[in-house]
């Protein structure tokens, strides 16, 4: 390669089918980078805008080796078997969806919180609508869980996968949580 040559970013993704459909799993160099709910064909036109705004001119290339952890560590969540992940994580956003996305971290396994209780977590009381846009910007959903994330009252409200499988992850939880789900910070 020359001087005038610029070695292209790599993304890579691979597919894992799960009980809420396919998923697809991205990762870069320092981890895994984004999860899209279905195929990659349905969804590669918003990923490859997603990476041009974070990873400027990156190609994805289908490789499931770097992705093997995600998609066992996924298989155990989806099983029952797994609370918690421990993966390299290459979150891209502003320094306050950052901020929000740190917080969705300390949720624990089979609890909600509300997206008031988020914004009063990270010093600022009054920006429940942008944790509300932060959670909706969340690219690691499931992993980061956005989905432990409730109205004021316990009402579902939103999700960036749809209500149902909003759902679903709170009803997978319940299952194989120890006590019922618990609600804090109305």
């Amino acid at each position: 390669m020359n001087s005038d040559e610029v070695k292209k970013v790599r993304l890579y993704y691979a597919e894992m089918d799960s009980p809420i459909g396919m998923l697809t799993l991205c990762g870069s160099d320092q981890g895994l980078c984004h999860i899209e709910f279905g195929s990659y064909a349905d969804r590669a036109d918003f990923l490859g805008t997603w990476a041009n705004r974070y990873y400027s001119g990156a190609e994805y290339v289908n490789v499931e080796e770097p992705l093997a952890p995600a998609i066992a560590q996924l298989g155990e969540y989806f099983a029952g078997k797994r609370h918690s992940f421990g993966l390299a994580l290459d979150m891209r956003g502003t320094e306050f969806q950052q901020k929000v996305w740190k917080a969705l971290l300390d949720i624990p396994y089979g609890a909600a919180v509300s997206y008031k209780s988020i914004a009063e977590q990270i010093g600022q009381p009054k920006a429940v609508r942008a944790v509300g846009g932060a959670n909706n910007k969340n690219p690691l959903p499931i992993v980061v869980p956005c989905h432990r994330v409730i109205g004021s009252g316990g009402a579902l409200v939103g999700y960036g996968g749809g209500l149902s499988i909003k759902e679903s992850l709170l009803s997978l939880e319940r299952q194989h949580h120890d006590c019922a789900l618990t609600t804090s910070g109305e």
